[in-house]
């Protein structure tokens, strides 16, 4: 009996191939169109970015209440805060005044209950970078081009330790109902497109100290592919609590050098460096692709033409191999992907967080990549960190602005208390200890995490 023509049919597409090859991809230009940004130095980019070219430092010393222990007894809190090794840290300025985070605008109203401080101030830097993008739309087809990839690295420890209170005392039954949507780490992304009706990629990274510039190259990626046409991008984070300072100093990872000399700590490249400033904050860029933000005349501040990630070869869960591999490896695909040659670049924002031995390994990753253009001069090299602390799950963010705003001001921000630098260093390759204007026509920003995750980024002008 003849089979059916249907199964000859089927029987001889299966002898080849039953679907046709998926349609190629066209990789698509990606551009930074809007910036925003609350960070220790101020709340806007316009402030942080001025008082960082000018040498200011947003550091200063811890206080009891900075701990977040309200629910803990007068005797807990001070016993808690004379443990800590370290009493530094780099703290977002709250008040009314111009230039400070105005908690009541964010944290005050009812329908602010399910929102954490790390949420808050996604919340703030994205509706800056929104309206500098001029990208506020209103058509359906609009928002659903529109997408949102903001990361961080802890969420609210803070929140957990007061739930782990309720457990202690037996008063389970006043846990807020809201602790679940003010702990997870994807509601800084979920209450931005909420907020603005967005509905393309909605996305978080937690990649530690990474997370910043891992949610902006996913975001670049993703309008590369076509997922979208916009993302708001970035990382936030708040990690100005009691537990989370307990324990990074348990890991002996913070300063405790300088307790009294708190603008002093973070030290990034410096010999007299211990360990890094714990920080907070927040940055968010906009991210368009390049003819949908050309068609409706938008700012361009520089485009995105490199992202690298690599793992650290599975050496240590903190500490970087000695040989900087992850770093380089980062650097080269950014490179790689970008087109633009290492000798390019003029300006490098350092991952360097002021700790003894990831200083200096990625100070020797960052020779080994630019060679004879960084030992001759032409490079121009510095951590943001000194002034800033570490931002962790925002610092890649933030200091990826500060790359752009390189860019676009034609100014090489400096590092802060640099007295003796690394022995890795000499003459002609220096870290900047002072600001610098000039040309700046490409900018790579270096993320690294722990875990031994590793991220860069490569900017160069507007199109």
């Amino acid at each position: 009996m003849a089979a059916p023509a249907w199964r000859k049919l089927f029987t001889r597409r299966m002898s080849s191939s039953f679907f046709d090859p998926p349609p190629p991809v066209r990789s698509r230009r990606v551009v930074v169109t809007g910036l925003g940004m609350v960070t220790p130095l101020g709340c806007g980019v316009e402030t942080t970015w001025k008082r960082l070219i000018e040498g200011d430092c947003g550091i200063r010393a811890l206080t009891p209440q900075d701990l977040k222990m309200n629910g803990f007894d007068t005797e807990t809190q001070s016993y808690t805060y004379d443990q800590l090794t370290s009493k530094v840290a780099a703290i977002v300025p709250c008040g009314t005044n111009p230039g400070e985070f105005n908690e009541d605008l964010w944290f005050s109203s009812k329908e602010h209950r399910s929102m954490a401080r790390f949420i808050g101030y996604a919340l703030c830097a994205a509706e800056e970078a929104l309206k500098d993008a001029n990208w506020m739309p209103t058509e359906p087809d609009q928002k659903e081009r529109t997408g949102v990839s903001v990361g961080g690295g802890t969420g609210s420890i803070s929140d957990i330790l007061d739930a782990a209170q309720l457990i202690c005392e037996k008063r389970l039954r006043r846990l807020s109902p809201f602790f679940i949507p003010r702990i997870l780490i994807n509601m800084a992304s979920g209450h931005i497109s909420m907020k603005y009706g967005f509905q393309g990629p909605n996305h978080a990274a937690v990649t530690a100290c990474a997370t910043g510039a891992h949610s902006l190259g996913d975001a670049t990626r993703m309008i590369q592919f076509g997922d979208s046409d916009v993302m708001v991008a970035g990382g936030t984070e708040s990690s100005i609590d009691a537990l989370s300072i307990a324990g990074f100093c348990r890991s002996r990872a913070l300063t405790t050098k300088y307790n009294s000399s708190p603008q002093e700590s973070s030290r990034p490249f410096d010999c007299g460096r211990d360990g890094f400033v714990i920080g907070e904050g927040s940055g968010i860029l906009v991210l368009e692709e390049l003819e949908h933000a050309k068609n409706r005349g938008a700012k361009i501040y520089a485009e995105i033409r490199g992202y690298g990630m690599s793992g650290r070869d599975a050496h240590h869960i903190t500490q970087p191999h000695a040989d900087g591999r992850g770093a380089i490896l980062a650097m080269t695909s950014a490179f790689k992907q970008s087109g633009i040659h290492p000798k390019q670049v003029d300006y490098v924002n350092a991952h360097a967080t002021s700790t003894p031995l990831g200083d200096a390994i990625e100070a020797n990753a960052i020779k080994h990549i630019f060679s004879d253009h960084a030992t001759s001069g032409a490079l121009a090299l510095s951590s943001t960190k000194g002034a800033i602390g570490h931002l962790l799950g925002a610092a890649g963010a933030v200091e990826a602005i500060f790359s752009v705003l390189a860019i676009h001001h034609g100014i090489a921000p400096l590092t802060l208390n640099l007295s003796k630098p690394d022995p890795v260093f000499n003459d002609a390759f220096m870290p900047l200890t002072a600001s610098k204007e000039m040309p700046i026509r490409a900018a790579l920003s270096n993320s690294f995490g722990f875990g031994g995750t590793n991220a860069s980024l490569l900017f160069t002008s507007a199109p």
